[in-house]
């Protein structure tokens, strides 16, 4: 490899980050030849997490882990070093984390009149049983663009499973058959304790602190420009024997337009569309604004690049629809105790043991979750902080009479004590800032076979994409995993590496998994 090869990647999302991570340790590549280009003012993309005691913080998700599957992100986070417990990895003080705090959730689902549903049984007849095992057992070219309604009966969308299924993924009826086949096999671990969110993993904090913070922190001490408040907006390119070729890089840094030119050898990694573009945040007093894609973003540049390259992918079947792809989220700072220990007097976990908490019978299929105490590296001994999240923002609630979308922090706690019954003193305290996220389920909108492009198209010379809108068999999108994954794969094959990438485990093959589904489906 030429010692002066150059790398960069647009984008300075988690697969950024990992994709100079595996540059460096698999590739043996200088951390100064490496740029990571980001839009935004702080790295991370979509791992977000920041805010104060004072101000109040914010997440615009959590992600769930598992130590059963999530084999590229374990891979990587082996390789860097914990900021908090000297000579262990990321994964050491996760995994010990875990093995303290086990998740075994008894309120995993809440109906109207405030009872604990039932969840041992997943509530489904012999019909949606044969309907079910239909769409396991059928081939994805077969499925091709249909929904999930396609296959599954009204019925189906009332069972036990369905809603503890779809609140811990974020499914939506009309989303992808074929991606809700993938995630029925790359998760049948999960099928036999969805109830109990058994197999789900924590980080010891929200993911950006305890995921983002220590690989950023390691890219920086490797020399690795870690550029924020820069916009690409254009790649020059030419063809070299038919294959396309970045030959330069056009971006607005902070406010300046700037070019790079690339040499010969020189790779561009580019994070094709984002989950959480134009998303947008309010106050205990203002709705978030309703914006939609943003200009020169990440849609804008896939979209120009993909204008006549069938191979690129087409990035409208994924964000031309928002009322298919939106949900909102809210995080809840507090400054006493009174919301948590009420919490745990009724859904008998303590914070950090339990899982979401899905009101069943909520216009807007609220959840929320208490994780373990602090949640962020900056958290006040005194402060509390919980996320939770609504997956149909334009309904009007059950206790407010406004769309999720158009609600105030304060209507949000009014809309969440209504279904707790709780008084509204248990929140009097509170700081609740409600985020909008007009694309963040896109990558699960009904797709055909070339409509996400592989991590390395075929015609490409020097140049792939990473995100969570590229073609990688069997596993699945909206996971930490997926996004490593790609940058893995890309890493590996742009540079000739002949290491193997981690497999997807196949757990759907286990005659063991298999026969405990079953248990459960019967």
């Amino acid at each position: 490899m030429k010692a002066t090869r150059k790398a960069y990647f647009v984008g300075g999302g988690i697969g950024s980050l990992a994709g100079a991570a595996f540059l460096i340790r698999d590739g043996s590549m200088s951390g100064g030849q490496i740029s990571i280009l980001e839009t935004g003012s702080v790295m991370g993309g979509s791992l977000d997490g920041s805010g104060d005691a004072k101000r109040g913080y914010s997440m615009r998700g959590g992600r769930m882990l598992t130590m059963d599957n999530y084999e590229c992100t374990w891979d990587l986070f082996k390789s860097i070093p914990s900021l908090t417990q000297p000579g262990r990895s990321v994964f050491d003080e996760t995994l010990a984390f875990n093995e303290k705090h086990v998740s075994h959730a008894l309120s995993r689902l809440v109906d109207s009149r405030r009872a604990k549903v039932p969840v041992a049984s997943m509530g489904f007849s012999m019909h949606d049983r044969v309907e079910l095992l239909r769409l396991v057992s059928a081939d994805e070219a077969a499925l091709g663009t249909s929904c999930i309604t396609d296959h599954l009966s009204p019925t189906f969308f009332q069972t036990e499973f369905w809603f503890m299924w779809v609140t811990t993924f974020a499914f939506q009826p009309w989303h992808s058959a074929v991606e809700f086949r993938r995630y029925l096999h790359r998760f049948m671990l999960e099928f036999s304790r969805i109830e109990t969110l058994a197999g789900v993993k924590r980080t010891v904090l929200n993911q950006y602190d305890s995921l983002v913070v220590p690989l950023h922190r390691w890219l920086e001490a490797q020399g690795v420009h870690l550029i924020n408040d820069c916009t690409v907006t254009d790649l020059d390119h030419k063809l070299t024997e038919g294959r396309f070729e970045v030959i330069g890089l056009h971006c607005t840094l902070k406010g300046r337009s700037e070019s790079m030119i690339l040499e010969e050898g020189d790779l561009v990694f580019l994070q094709n569309g984002s989950m959480t573009d134009a998303s947008s945040l309010g106050s205990m007093t203002t709705a978030p604004a309703k914006l939609k894609k943003a200009h020169n973003g990440s849609w804008s540049l896939w979209e120009k690049l993909a204008d006549g390259r069938p191979s690129f992918g087409r990035p409208a079947v994924f964000n031309s629809c928002v009322a298919q792809s939106d949900w909102a989220s809210f995080t809840v700072t507090l400054s006493n105790s009174v919301f948590f220990e009420q919490m745990q007097r009724f859904s008998g976990n303590e914070a950090g043991t339990g899982g979401l908490v899905t009101f069943k019978d909520s216009n807007w299929l609220m959840s929320i979750v208490l994780a373990h105490q602090p949640h962020f590296a900056n958290q006040p001994a005194d402060v509390q902080v919980f996320w939770g999240y609504g997956l149909f923002p334009d309904r009007i609630g059950n206790f407010v009479p406004k769309a999720m979308a158009d609600c105030t922090g304060a209507e949000l706690l009014q809309e969440l004590c209504g279904h707790l019954r709780f008084d509204l003193d248990a929140v009097t305290t509170a700081n609740c800032i409600p985020c909008r996220m007009p694309y963040i389920t896109s990558m699960f909108m009904p797709r055909a076979p070339g409509d996400r492009p592989l991590p390395v198209p075929p015609d490409t010379k020097n140049f792939a994409f990473i995100s969570q809108f590229v073609e990688i068999p069997l596993d699945t999108v909206f996971t930490v995993e997926f996004s490593v994954r790609a940058a893995q794969m890309a890493v590996y094959q742009l540079l000739g590496i002949a290491k193997p990438v981690p497999p997807v485990t196949r757990h759907d093959k286990s005659l063991h998994t298999q026969f405990d589904a079953v248990v459960k489906a019967m």
